[in-house]
């Protein structure tokens, strides 16, 4: 149900563009997303990166709806992307913290590896936003929702299946 809860504003988004257009879509994924808060907040489990979503679903999409240009919700996952990278990086360099350890803190692993999963995905978060960033401006706004819904989804459960692989040989023995 989780899985669910987390996909419920792009899965909304994606329907309403398919049945009534871009501005529709947006305004659907700002009432979603408020809605997935709600949710989420009522079971227990609603972290930072889901307000910082709604704040930039709400900042972005409410400027493609206040000036009926699709320009800025297809900004919007690339700012995102870029804000998780940024986190994880400044985190790492700045105030030598490793938060990906801290996300997956019932994972013990060694310094090094913790290290490596941090810039391995600071990498992935980067080329996904300038992923987004090519498709949205490349390609028509049909194109860029699909990769939007269904590639950048498809990437990233790809990127963390490849993480969990990589990461199993460092996890204990079941007897």
């Amino acid at each position: 149900m989780h899985l669910i809860a987390d996909f419920f504003p792009l899965l909304l988004f994606f329907a309403a563009y398919k049945l009534s257009g871009i501005f529709v879509a947006t305004a659907v994924a700002i009432v979603a997303s408020v809605i997935q808060i709600a949710y989420l907040r009522t079971k227990g489990r609603l972290g930072a990166v889901h307000w910082l979503s709604l704040a930039i679903i709400a900042i972005f999409g409410g400027a493609t709806l206040l000036l009926h240009d699709d320009t800025f919700i297809k900004w919007k996952p690339t700012v995102l992307y870029g804000l998780f990278a940024a986190t994880l990086a400044i985190g790492r360099l700045v105030f030598r913290k490793n938060l990906m350890a801290a996300l997956l803190k019932d994972f013990t692993l060694p310094e090094s590896v913790w290290t490596g999963v941090t810039w391995a995905w600071v990498g992935f978060f980067a080329l996904m936003g300038v992923a987004n960033w090519y498709v949205a401006f490349h390609f028509e706004t049909d194109t860029w929702v699909n990769f939007k819904v269904w590639g950048a989804t498809g990437l990233f459960l790809l990127f963390a299946v490849g993480q969990g692989v990589a990461l199993a040989r460092y996890l204990p023995e079941r007897s």
